[in-house]
């Protein structure tokens, strides 16, 4: 089960995306349909086919979109969260061979399209909550528990 749990940065992302599809690509989209339905038999018409599906795809998207964001709840930085691992938090870690990994801590729906973005709800992100900078993270991986430490704590301040 995903965490309904949010940034603001992630909130308005979102947010952005609902209003770009109900009011720019939407209507733009209808509007082709609407003109290759015009021109009579549709059964080999591939702008209709394809516009169709793409009208469809959005509607889809607009749904999923108004109930996440009625559904979801933003979570904002507070500066009793500093020097602690939590929700927003940028967090760098390295192994002992020396391998960093850098990452923040979001909810589910703001990872698609950010690689250093890590879901709360991964095994990583449990592992590092509630840590300090120099504690010690214990990660179960496929091929064994992996130790990671902390080196570094921060947090966006809007």
């Amino acid at each position: 089960m995903k965490t309904k749990l949010i940034t603001r940065q992630g909130f308005e992302k979102l947010k952005a995306e609902l209003d770009h599809l109900w009011r720019k690509e939407r209507p733009e989209v209808t509007k082709i349909v609407a003109w290759a339905a015009s021109l009579g038999d549709r059964s080999e018409n591939a702008d209709y086919h394809y516009n169709k599906r793409r009208l469809r795809e959005i509607d889809r998207r607009v749904r999923f979109l108004r109930k996440t964001l009625e559904e979801i709840k933003i979570v904002d930085y507070h500066p009793q969260q500093d020097g602690h691992i939590y929700f927003g938090a940028w967090v760098t870690l390295e192994d002992i061979d020396g391998d960093c990994l850098k990452f923040r801590i979001v909810g589910p729906e703001e990872i698609y399209g950010e690689k250093d973005y890590i879901s709360i709800d991964s095994p990583m992100a449990r592992a590092c909550l509630k840590k300090q900078v120099d504690d010690e993270v214990l990660v179960q991986t496929p091929s064994g528990k992996k130790a990671w430490y902390v080196v570094d704590i921060t947090y966006n301040k809007l």
